[in-house]
């Protein structure tokens, strides 16, 4: 077992000011000696996900970026916050915040407890915060054990997107819909999402913005892709919904009107569904259910209200679904994905970045973008 005690790496940390600014850098980070039930992780791989640029910008947008140095004369970078993107950020102010949600690496020295020497050594993946960084600390319980052999690149996103679309085929069937519907689904989250529900006999609509992503996800399979962008969008949709019955939707777009043109469409449909051709004042009785869960249009949600009374438009995160479950449900689907990391759960990027590179300012517009297909992966050891 390696002895880290006083080892040094690097990790990055964004700070919100009180002028104003982001402000990202590359701070010097000491390594001690792990407590008896931790483990010590060389970080090789680790995802940039939209909830990682939520914490990394602070909300502020990356043409406002400029290249700055840190105090110790290191490179760093500054982004502006508007009025109400400051105030939002105002409980974190001042305050250097580590950022990198998930990632994966080796085992490189364990403390003293059984469950942690038996780490040594292994590849694992890790949702503990601050996995920008050449290593972690982490509780050895935090860990997801890979199989030997398996590349860290592979494991790195083992968690919030795996978790995520399993836990809306768990939503749905807990709370007793039939099939779903997902949007943005050309993105890596989608194409697990069509694999899962493939696998497992759900049937999903996926919406998509490109005629290229409909294509993609016909060629793995998707039985019901239909495309915002087109004129008979209204039409295809609703056609969809009639056809699978699904009554329940994730949205990862969140602001403008398509909340309220999926729940338009799930009238529609279940009205078609009932074919009595009664007229009900309050629309049909079938409940519809939208969950947004990501912010890839941060304008207002607009609702229409063309769908009825019989609806809910909600939040979904992770981690309150993971605490809703319990441990031992939560294990099972941690398990799942490990099971399957290489098939169902696989990622693929388009870029790979060193800590270096997410401070500079070109790639930077890049990695932000979040556009479909277009995912970076962060080599901390580059």
């Amino acid at each position: 077992m390696a002895d880290v005690n006083g080892w040094s790496g690097r990790g990055l940390h964004s700070t919100v000011t009180e002028d104003g600014r982001v402000v990202l850098d590359l701070r010097p980070q000491q390594i001690t000696a792990p407590k008896a039930h931790e483990v010590v992780v060389r970080v090789e791989a680790s995802p940039i996900n939209p909830s990682d640029l939520g914490l990394l910008l602070g909300g502020a947008k990356a043409d406002t970026a400029t290249r700055t140095t840190s105090d110790d004369g290191s490179p760093a970078a500054s982004l502006t916050l508007t009025p109400g993107a400051l105030a939002a950020s105002a409980a974190r102010v001042g305050q250097a915040m580590a950022v990198g949600n998930e990632g994966a690496g080796v085992v490189i020295a364990t403390g003293d407890s059984e469950s942690a020497r038996a780490l040594e050594g292994r590849t694992v993946a890790v949702l503990a915060g601050g996995m920008y960084a050449t290593h972690r600390k982490v509780a050895a319980d935090q860990c997801l054990v890979m199989a030997k052999g398996t590349d860290p690149a592979d494991a790195a996103s083992s968690f919030v997107n795996p978790l995520t679309a399993l836990g809306m085929t768990e939503t749905m069937r807990r709370e007793g819909h039939q099939a779903l519907i997902h949007t943005a689904a050309g993105s890596n989250l989608g194409q697990m999402l069509n694999r899962i529900c493939l696998a497992d006999g759900i049937n999903l609509v996926n919406i998509v913005r490109r005629p290229e992503h409909v294509e993609l996800l016909r060629q793995q399979g998707a039985n019901h892709v239909v495309n915002s962008s087109a004129p008979t969008f209204s039409d295809d949709l609703t056609a969809a919904l009639t056809e699978t019955g699904a009554t329940i939707a994730f949205d990862a777009i969140g602001g403008g009107e398509l909340t309220s043109a999926i729940l338009t469409s799930m009238e529609a449909a279940a009205n078609a569904r009932a074919g009595d051709g009664e007229f009900n004042r309050y629309g049909s009785t079938t409940h519809k259910q939208v969950y947004i869960y990501g912010g890839l249009d941060r304008g207002p949600t607009v609702l229409n209200r063309a769908f009825g009374m019989a609806w809910s438009v909600g939040g979904w995160l992770l981690p309150p679904f993971l605490a809703e479950i319990g441990p031992e449900r939560a294990g099972e689907l941690r398990q799942r994905v490990a099971d399957e990391l290489t098939t169902t759960f696989a990622s693929h990027y388009s870029t790979v970045l060193s800590l270096d590179d997410i401070l500079d300012l070109d790639r930077m517009q890049a990695y932000t973008a979040m556009a479909t297909g277009e995912k970076a992966l962060v080599a901390p050891q580059r």
